[in-house]
């Protein structure tokens, strides 16, 4: 129950910062904002405030947004895996002076990437405060302010059929020790074990609150020539930064992780053509849940963390060329821009309807697909609710 609570929380952070961006902007260009929704309709509920008598006023699944007196009508939906913000004119000719169909480009520009815009603040902002408290990150290469405690050696990836895999080392495992080595650094680990590369190495790790301790062979990478036991390690601590530096380095770290996501997509479609695979690399809401209330577990600070990652890849996601996403709409209106006739009305609300069902579709197919491998978790969680 309390991963459900935390994963609808989380979610509920990253579409109405996202939704606020384009809510915002929508009324600063002075556009009319029918609705400000989150979750996907059928409504479930609905309220606004009265302009005459200032009171809050419920409304059920049949009202009409376009007949609310007040500025805005703001509702809860059914299906919680988004948000939107209902604009006059966004989806139908209307000419009325407060339509988006008549704002100039870059109103209408502003808006659709505002959504965009928030969540790459949002994950700034959440970075901001977590170096204000200490952040786990690389602790590689990092400036003179900065503060580090908890410095360690943690095992990231295991290697297929090398001697730490047939050994029974995890990723997550912190290495305690190495040889004679207590808590080693990075590359004091690297050169005991290339300087060891005959004989069995002990290797102690930390796995939650338990000490575990192996004899493992380490092996010759050939490309190299240098030893290893088959794990990709990182030099890991909580980082922090005084307070005046804090939210810089934490703008700073989202737009260098935005990058990142953007060379992986990159990499993630040309695994595509190459017939690489990566379709397990994938996860829907299901398996975001369960992300959610396994990361929750390790503390509030990495719980930040993961947020402010999620909150990078929807600003990306939706900043992509696709029908019904806000860069499939900013594609059409800068169409509309070059020329009216590339990208007639008729045509891109046939291409954002098209764009919506099939990305539906992949939702549910990818939510299947997690619901079959976290089966467990989620039979779990069901009798724990019911």
């Amino acid at each position: 129950m309390a991963t459900l609570i935390i994963f609808i929380a989380v979610l509920a952070v990253l579409v109405l910062s996202h939704e606020v961006g384009h809510f915002i902007s929508a009324r600063k260009s002075g556009m009319k904002v029918y609705e400000f929704g989150f979750g996907f309709p059928p409504r479930a509920f609905g309220w606004y405030k009265d302009p005459i008598t200032k009171k809050i006023r419920f409304v059920g699944g049949k009202y009409e947004a376009k007949e609310c007196p007040a500025d805005t009508l703001y509702s809860i939906n059914w299906l919680p895996l988004g948000g939107f913000v209902s604009i006059r004119g966004e989806n139908e000719q209307d000419l009325a002076p407060d339509s988006f169909q008549t704002k100039s480009f870059w109103p209408k520009a502003i808006t659709i990437v505002a959504g965009v815009v928030m969540n790459i603040v949002l994950a700034g902002v959440l970075f901001g405060i977590g170096y204000l408290f200490g952040l786990p990150q690389i602790t590689e290469e990092l400036p003179n302010s900065a503060k580090v405690k908890n410095q360690r050696v943690e095992i990231l990836q295991i290697i297929s059929g090398k001697p730490a895999e047939t050994a029974g080392l995890q990723e997550g495992d912190t290495v305690i020790k190495v040889g004679s080595i207590n808590n080693p650094r990075l590359k004091e680990m690297q050169d005991y074990v290339n300087s060891h590369k005959e004989e069995n190495i002990s290797v102690s790790v930390k796995r939650g609150e338990e000490i575990i301790t192996k004899e493992i062979k380490p092996f010759v990478y050939p490309d190299t020539g240098k030893a290893g036991i088959g794990v990709a390690i990182a030099e890991l601590g909580t980082v922090s930064y005084p307070w005046y530096l804090a939210f810089y380095y934490g703008f700073k770290n989202a737009f260098l992780m935005f990058g990142a996501i953007a060379t992986a997509f990159y990499d993630f479609i040309v695994g595509l053509f190459v017939g690489t695979s990566v379709a397990g690399d994938m996860a829907g809401p299901v398996g975001i849940a369960v992300m959610t209330g396994k990361i929750a577990k390790l503390g509030f600070i990495y719980l930040l963390q993961f947020t402010a990652i999620l909150s990078l890849n929807l600003a990306f996601i939706n900043i992509l060329p696709i029908p019904a996403l806000d860069g499939g709409r900013l594609l059409f209106l800068i169409l509309n821009k070059i020329n009216k006739k590339l990208a007639p009305a008729k045509f891109e609300q046939i291409a954002h309807s098209i764009g919506f069902m099939l990305l539906m579709i992949l939702i549910l197919a990818v939510t299947i697909k997690d619901l079959t491998a976290f089966k467990g978790v989620f039979v779990n969680l069901i009798n724990k609710i019911f």
